[in-house]
């Protein structure tokens, strides 16, 4: 078993670019389920996933675990963002989920 090396969130669109550089022909099942889910849940690239989250951690201070679970949803409204962040268990002040909505307008 591989020795893991370093951890970190990923968005489903990132995983998609890993699963994506593998020879279709070596993946497991499980890998290829995977990706079967990936292709049809992702809704951005990578680079632009990667991008967003940058400015979410950056200009929303969220964690970057917090980032990746907002591009994986892509919220639409500020009610839908709302009721992800309310999870959180901590203050988000309205500027900012104004702010995180730009984010995901800009990059959608």
């Amino acid at each position: 078993m591989e020795e893991v090396k370093k951890k970190q969130a990923v968005s489903i669109s990132e995983v998609k670019e890993i699963l994506e550089k593998e020879d279709p022909e070596k993946m497991d099942q499980i890998q290829r389920w995977t990706y079967d889910y990936l292709s049809k849940f992702s809704k951005i690239d990578a680079k632009t996933a990667k991008k967003m989250k940058q400015e979410l951690i950056k200009e929303c201070e969220l964690t970057e675990e917090e980032a990746v679970e907002i591009i994986n949803i892509m919220p639409t409204t500020l009610a839908e963002l709302r009721s992800f962040t309310f999870g959180w268990k901590k203050l988000i002040l309205a500027e900012t989920l104004e702010k995180m909505l730009k984010i995901i307008r800009e990059n959608s």
